[in-house]
């Protein structure tokens, strides 16, 4: 079986769905290629995303300019997106971060106000007394103060917003094969993508956008200075009759000089199996996953057990009254590169990465799939208005 477009994606995640759209809306022949999610993480013995969850914080606010435009283009692209799928993935719930209060040697929130007011978004400080009144779900430490986003911010489903990238691109004209790659081989005049269900798949220039298995060498024939790093997120139950009392409360994000106190979590969302779930996540360490392999051998583990228990403490800090029904978690992870941003350039004359989401991409994926896609279509990226070039590293 063969087919030929003018580009191929493969990774149907966050950024590879996104970058799909981006080349389809241009009036590009694409292909975007990689399998549905598993129904058994724990027999599956093939490739995973990090997008299998209901809930990923949505916020302009951040301590990073880059990142600050990158989510704000994104977030203003969401309505788009739903007309053009005609699916919904957005919850306006707001986003508070909260820190140590400005004036002190953590200047976190002095980064994010700063950030905040390049691009006019709406966010005010709140410190003292009326940061707990005005958020009487959390209790936070003396000295702490936080920046509210109460619009064009929230969560989104990220299985959801995966969807509707990939329903808006093939009603575009785009091509979705399910199946996994299993090799990109790059000849003279073209790139041929193999999959696991025995198809050559042609195109003029492939871009690779799979996340932490872009490690593969199967993928990538020259190596990039990537971290794919184990994490591990905790979901508390919270019960039927105690949901309207959550009723406005936003989603979270706790800076600390410390990793081990630097953590996020979500208002009740509603998951698969009808129940309603607070999600926390903020690993105390940091365990670097050395190859594609592992990245398979983690999301098949159950997550850690350890770092579980760790988030469960940190939830009974700041939200003291919360009595979960039940608790579990699950394994994810995050990928890291060299400058802190993602990485969108060529690794070879026809082939191009797109990956690195540094725990920050989810929200900000529409605009690094655009940047991708511009990478394909023109042969190099012109994205002037940031504060770095984007450039990939390699090992």
């Amino acid at each position: 079986m063969s087919e030929s477009f003018d580009f191929v994606v493969v990774g149907k995640g966050m950024m590879g769905a996104a970058a799909a759209r981006h080349l389809s809306l241009a009036g590009a022949s694409v292909a975007l290629v990689g399998p549905d999610e598993p129904e058994d993480w724990a027999s599956h013995g093939g490739v995973f995303a990090s997008h299998y969850d209901n809930a990923r914080i949505t916020r302009t606010i951040d301590a990073d300019p880059v990142w600050a435009r990158l989510a704000r283009r994104s977030i203003d692209r969401y309505p788009e997106i739903a007309d053009a799928s005609g699916m919904d993935f957005y919850f306006e719930s707001g986003c508070l971060i909260a820190a140590p209060a400005p004036g002190g040697d953590f200047d976190y929130l002095e980064k994010v106000e700063r950030a905040r007011d390049r691009l006019g978004v709406e966010a005010p400080l709140i410190g003292g007394g009326a940061l707990a009144k005005r958020f009487p779900w959390f209790r936070f430490a003396a000295g702490h103060a936080g920046v509210h986003e109460a619009s064009g911010a929230g969560y989104i489903n990220p299985r959801a917003l995966v969807r509707a990238q990939t329903k808006a691109a093939e009603r575009q004209g785009a091509r979705i094969i399910r199946s996994e790659v299993v090799s990109v081989s790059e000849e003279v005049e073209q790139v041929v993508v193999a999959t696991a269900d025995g198809r050559a798949i042609r195109a003029g220039r492939v871009l690779v956008a799979a996340g932490g298995f872009s490690l593969s060498t199967a993928l990538l024939a020259r190596p990039i200075d990537l971290d794919v790093k184990a994490r591990s997120v905790l979901f508390a139950e919270v019960g039927e009759d105690d949901l309207p009392g959550f009723e406005g409360m936003p989603s979270l994000i706790v800076a600390a000089p410390e990793q081990e106190k630097s953590y996020y979590l979500l208002p009740p969302v509603a998951y698969a199996d009808g129940k309603h779930y607070i999600k926390i996540g903020g690993d105390p360490t940091d365990r670097v996953l050395a190859g594609e392999p592992a990245v398979r051998d983690w999301f098949r583990s159950g997550g850690s057990a350890e770092a579980a228990s760790h988030m469960d403490g940190l939830l009974s800090e700041v939200m003291p009254r919360f009595k979960p029904v039940s608790t579990h978690f699950s394994p994810c992870v995050t990928s890291f590169t060299r400058h802190g941003y993602p990485y969108i350039g060529f690794a070879s004359e026809r082939v191009a990465v797109l990956t690195g989401g540094n725990g920050q991409a989810a929200k900000s994926s529409d605009e690094i799939g655009r940047l991708g896609a511009m990478l394909a279509m023109e042969g190099r990226l012109n994205a002037s208005e940031y504060e770095t070039d984007f450039a990939v590293a390699f090992q």
